[in-house]
C-alpha cells in the first residue's frame, strides 16, 4: 500500500473508535443524569459509527485495490520476469481479485449496510420519540458537567469532520464527505445540547433540553428516510462511467449543512446525479452562487436584529432580563406596558411578556366538559338531579344532625363543590420569579382554604338561622366575600406572594350528590311548607295584635305592663300596685285599635245612662209638679200623650153616631186608601125600621 491509500483508512479507522467512544460517553452520560436528549446523542452518534465501520472497510478495500495496481504495473515493467507472468490475460486475470471484491462490496454491501443503517435510524428515531413523549420519573442532575462533555464531544467531532471533508476534496476519497457530513451533524447537535444545558444550569429551565430530545429523534427518522429514498431512487438512477457514485448514506441535507457556501452547488449536483442535467453551468446558478451567502447573512442579521424590538399587545406586560437579571442598576423592576419598546438583542436582553389584563380561570373540585368543536367549556343549567361535568369531587361538611343508623358516626355530610374561580396578574414580577408554576399553587391554596372552610360550613335549610348560614341557602353570598378574602390573603402570603388577584369565586355548583337530590328536595319542600305555616301564623298573630292595640311593639308594652301588675298584685304592696294600675290605665287610654274602640264605647254608654238618669229624675220632679198643680188635666194630658204614642202607626176611624143609638155602621176594613174623600164607598148606614 501507498501512503496516500493508507490516509483514508486511517481516519475511517480513528473516526470509528472516536465514534463508539462517544457513544459509550453520551449513553452512560445521559442515563446516569436522567437526561433524554444526551442519550439521544449517544444513539445518532452509533450511526455515524456504522457509517465509519462501512467507510473503513470499503478504503481498505480500495487501498487492496490499488496495491494490486501497483503490483500488476511493476510486474509488466519487469522484462526478466518468468514465463509464467508473460501471458497478459492469465496474469490480468490471477491479480485483480482485489478489484473484483471492491465492485462486489460497492455493488451489494454498500447498499445492504445502507439498508440497514436506514432502518437503525428509522426505528431508533421512533424508539426515541416515544421515550421523548413518556413522562420523566427521574431526577435530572448534574447539567454542567454533562453541558462540558458534550462541548468537548462537538469539538472533537468538528475538527474530525472538517479534516474528513477536506480530505473528500479528492476525487479518490469523496466518500469521506458522508462521515463528515455526519460527524458535523453531531458537532451541531452537541454544541446546541451544551448551550441547553448551560441555560438549565443558570436559570433553571429545562424548556430547549426539552425540544432537543424530540430534535434528535426527528432527525434520526427523517436521515433514515433519506437513506431509504436515496437506495431506492439508486436503483433507477442513470449511470455513467467514472461518474462517482454517492453512497446512499450519504445524507444530502447533512451535505447542505456541511459546505454552506455550497447550497445551491449541492442541490445542482444533486439534480445532476439524478437526471444527468448540469444546472452547475448555467448563468442563473452562478448568479445565485454569488449572491445567496451575503442574502442569507443579511437576511440572518435583520432577523437576529428584530430581536431588539419587543411588541406589547393591550392586555400585556413585559419584564426585560438583562443577562438574567429583570431589575436595573437602581433596583427596579424593567417592566413594560402596551405599545413598542427596544431593548438589547437576544441573549443578552429577553422579554417575557404575559396577559395581566386577561381573566383566566380555574376549575376548583370538577374538571369541566369541553365542546368538541371549541375545547371550551360547556356552558349547562345547574340541576341538581343532573351530573354537570367531565368530573365532579366530593366534600365533606359540617352537619348539626347525625343519622343513628350507624353508632358513632361523624356528623358530616357530603356535598359536590364545583367553584369557578377567576384570576388575573396583579403583580408581574411576583407572578413571573416567586414561584415556577403559581397556578398551580393557587389552585392547591383554593383545593386548602376550601376544603377548611367547609369543614366548619353548614349545609342545613331545617329553620331561618341554619338557612342564612347554610352553603346550599342564603349563606353562599357570604361564604363566597370569606371564601375570595381567605384564598386572597393566602395568596399574597405564599411566599412572597403568587401576584395574583381573585375576581370572582362562584358557589352556585355546590349541591348535594346525584344520587340522594330528589331526596334532599323533598326536605326542602318539607321545610319550606312549614316556614310557610309558621309566617302565616306570624302574619295573623301580627294582624290581630295591630287591630287589637293599633301596633305589634304597643301590644307588646300593654302586655308587659298588664304582666308587672299581675306580679304586683301577687307580691307587691298597695303603692306598688296603684303605681302599676295607674301606668296601665294611662297605657290603655293611649292604646289604638280595638283597644280604642271598647274603651270609648264604655265611656259612651256610661255618659249615656249618667245622662238619661239624671233626666229621668228631673222629668218626674216637673211631672209631680204639674199632677199637684192640676191632678185632673195632668191625667188626661198623660192619657191622651200615651194614645198618640202608641196610636201613631195605625190607622183611626172617627164616627159620628146619634144619642139614640139607633143606627147601624158598616166599616169595610180592608187595607185599601181610597185616593179622595169622594170615593169613600166602604162606609154604608143602614137603619133599623
Amino acid at each position: 500500500m501507498t501512503v496516500s491509500s493508507k490516509r483514508p483508512v486511517h481516519i475511517a479507522l480513528v473516526s470509528l473508535i472516536l465514534s463508539v467512544i462517544f457513544f459509550g460517553i453520551a449513553f452512560f452520560l445521559g442515563r446516569w443524569s436522567g437526561f433524554l436528549a444526551i442519550s439521544a446523542v449517544g444513539w445518532l452518534v452509533l450511526s455515524v459509527a456504522l457509517i465509519w465501520f462501512v467507510l473503513c472497510l470499503q478504503f481498505y478495500q480500495r487501498a487492496l485495490a490499488e496495491q494490486e495496481k501497483l503490483d500488476m504495473s511493476q510486474l509488466t515493467q519487469d522484462e526478466r520476469a518468468s514465463t509464467i507472468f508473460q501471458a497478459g490475460n492469465e496474469r490480468a486475470t490471477m491479480f485483480s481479485a482485489a478489484q473484483r471484491r471492491l465492485e462486489i462490496f460497492e455493488k451489494w454491501f454498500v447498499p445492504i449496510f445502507s439498508a440497514l443503517i436506514a432502518a437503525y435510524q428509522i426505528l431508533i428515531g421512533l424508539y426515541l420519540l416515544k421515550a421523548a413523549l413518556a413522562p420523566v420519573a427521574d431526577e435530572l442532575k448534574q447539567p454542567l458537567l454533562c453541558g462540558i462533555c458534550m462541548t468537548a464531544v462537538a469539538f472533537v467531532s468538528f475538527l474530525i469532520s472538517r479534516y474528513a471533508t477536506g480530505m473528500s476534496a479528492q476525487s479518490e476519497w469523496k466518500p469521506l464527505k458522508a462521515g463528515g457530513s455526519s460527524l458535523l451533524g453531531v458537532a451541531v447537535l452537541c454544541f446546541v445540547l451544551a448551550v441547553a444545558l448551560a441555560v438549565a444550569y443558570l436559570f433553571n429551565e429545562f424548556a430547549p433540553v426539552k425540544v432537543i430530545s424530540f430534535v434528535i429523534p426527528g432527525l434520526l427518522v427523517i436521515l433514515g428516510v433519506e437513506t431509504a429514498s436515496n437506495l431506492v431512487l439508486d436503483i433507477y438512477r442513470p449511470r455513467l462511467k467514472g461518474l462517482y457514485s454517492r453512497s446512499a448514506f450519504d445524507s444530502r441535507i447533512l451535505g447542505v449543512i456541511n459546505e454552506p457556501g455550497g447550497i445551491l452547488r449541492s442541490a445542482a449536483d444533486a439534480i445532476d446525479y439524478q437526471f444527468g442535467f448540469k444546472v452547475s453551468q448555467t448563468w442563473f446558478y452562478k448568479l445565485l452562487e454569488q449572491a445567496i451567502v451575503p442574502l442569507v447573512l443579511f437576511g440572518a442579521a435583520t432577523l437576529y436584529l428584530f430581536s431588539c424590538v419587543v411588541v406589547v399587545a393591550p392586555d400585556e406586560q413585559a419584564i426585560i432580563e438583562h443577562f438574567g437579571n429583570p431589575v436595573n442598576k437602581a433596583g427596579e423592576v424593567r417592566l413594560v406596558g402596551p405599545g413598542l419598546a427596544f431593548k438589547w438583542p437576544w441573549p443578552v436582553d429577553i422579554a417575557r411578556k404575559h396577559r395581566t389584563k386577561m381573566i383566566s380561570e380555574i376549575s376548583v373540585g370538577f374538571v369541566p366538559r369541553a365542546v368538541p368543536e371549541t375545547e371550551r367549556a360547556r356552558i349547562e343549567p345547574l340541576l341538581w338531579g343532573q351530573s354537570h361535568h367531565e368530573e365532579e369531587y366530593h366534600l365533606l361538611v359540617a352537619t348539626e344532625q347525625s343519622s343513628g343508623a350507624v353508632e358513632g358516626a361523624a356528623p358530616v355530610s357530603i356535598v359536590i363543590a364545583a367553584v369557578p374561580v377567576q384570576y388575573r396578574i396583579k403583580d408581574l414580577y411576583s407572578f413571573v420569579y416567586n414561584h415556577s408554576e403559581p397556578v398551580k399553587v393557587l389552585e392547591s391554596i383554593c383545593y386548602r382554604e376550601l376544603t377548611k372552610f367547609a369543614a366548619s360550613a353548614t349545609i342545613e335549610v331545617d329553620d331561618t338561622a341554619a338557612m342564612e348560614r347554610s352553603l346550599l341557602g342564603a349563606g353562599r353570598s357570604e361564604a363566597r366575600r370569606t371564601l375570595t378574602e381567605r384564598i386572597q390573603k393566602a395568596a399574597d402570603a405564599e411566599g412572597e406572594g403568587l401576584g395574583l388577584e381573585i375576581v370572582f369565586l362562584g358557589l352556585q355548583g355546590i349541591h348535594p350528590p346525584t344520587e340522594v337530590a330528589a331526596d334532599y328536595q323533598k326536605v326542602i319542600g318539607a321545610v319550606q311548607n312549614k316556614q310557610a305555616i309558621i309566617l302565616r301564623a306570624q302574619a295573623q298573630r301580627n294582624a290581630t295584635l295591630s287591630a287589637t292595640a293599633g301596633s305589634i311593639q304597643e301590644a307588646n308594652r300593654l302586655y308587659d305592663l298588664a304582666l308587672r301588675y299581675r306580679q304586683a298584685e301577687e307580691t307587691g304592696s298597695a303603692e306598688e300596685i296603684d303605681k302599676a294600675g295607674r301606668e296601665l290605665d294611662s297605657a290603655f287610654a293611649q292604646a289604638k285599635g280595638a283597644i280604642f274602640n271598647t274603651l270609648r264605647e264604655a265611656q259612651s254608654y256610661a255618659f249615656e245612662k249618667t245622662r238619661l238618669a239624671q233626666a229621668t229624675g228631673e222629668r218626674f220632679a216637673g211631672q209631680l209638679e204639674a199632677y199637684r198643680a192640676a191632678p185632673e188635666i195632668y191625667l188626661h194630658e198623660l192619657r191622651l200623650a200615651m194614645l198618640e204614642q202608641t196610636l201613631a202607626n195605625i190607622r183611626k176611624y172617627v164616627v159620628v153616631a146619634d144619642q139614640n143609638d139607633t143606627q147601624v155602621t158598616i166599616i169595610d176594613l180592608q187595607e185599601k186608601l181610597a185616593p179622595s174623600i169622594y170615593e169613600m164607598g166602604g162606609i154604608e148606614e143602614s137603619i133599623n125600621p
